[in-house]
């Protein structure tokens, strides 16, 4: 099979996995923003029961292998009767997974803020909550940046595994050419390419917001 048989054949499959790759690398992100920002939040609240759980959540999360999850979010929930599809499944394994992730990534910006910062929203009657969320994350934000594309890139090649739930990706469409006899180093190049040229425009994005609004200390 040429070059241009290849792409006659696979050319809107490419696309349409590539679609969903992207789908899911944003999807599974925001849900890591959100869990990132929750369980940092617990981490450094004054609440004992709070900081356990957050503690529990980033060492289950951190010290389990992706695969594990992804089983365990697919084939463990299934046996209770949760069955999802496989690109949701992954969304959500993938999205608490960076999610502990980014924590602590939060969590290095939030001890960079200036101690005097806080102490003077506390003056002016802030509570923990508004501490927070007023001063003490958009700064923390602004000075993980790099830390947080870094993490993005990594969730959108941490997509790869999701073929082992059936999800419709890049890697899964890799290898349904493979058994097509599409040709394994034709198929994985250019599925490498592809992810290539997605996270490189990703990391200069990225770069291009650390140049911005990074907080430089």
């Amino acid at each position: 099979m040429s070059w241009s048989e290849f792409y006659d054949t696979y050319g809107t499959r490419l696309l349409e996995a590539t679609w969903e790759t992207i789908q899911l690398s944003v999807y599974s992100f925001a849900i890591a923003l959100v869990v990132g920002v929750i369980i940092v939040s617990f981490r450094v609240s004054p609440i004992p029961p709070l900081v356990k759980f957050a503690t529990i959540f980033v060492s289950f999360f951190r010290n389990t292998p992706l695969l594990v999850l992804f089983f365990l979010a697919f084939f463990g929930l299934g046996e209770l009767g949760l069955v999802y599809s496989g690109f949701t499944t992954a969304v959500w394994a993938l999205g608490l997974y960076t999610g502990a992730y980014l924590s602590e990534a939060l969590r290095s910006g939030i001890n960079s803020v200036p101690q005097g910062q806080a102490e003077a929203g506390r003056a002016i009657g802030l509570g923990f909550v508004q501490l927070l969320t007023l001063i003490v994350i958009p700064q923390a934000v602004r000075t993980v940046i790099a830390p947080i594309g870094s993490l993005f890139i990594a969730n959108a090649k941490n997509t790869a595994v999701a073929l082992t739930i059936s999800a419709p990706e890049l890697t899964a469409l890799s290898r349904r050419m493979i058994n097509d006899a599409a040709g394994t180093w034709r198929s994985l190049l250019t599925v490498a390419a592809i992810y290539t040229v997605l996270l490189l425009f990703v990391g200069w994005g990225f770069r291009g917001l650390e140049e911005r609004y990074a907080i430089k200390r």
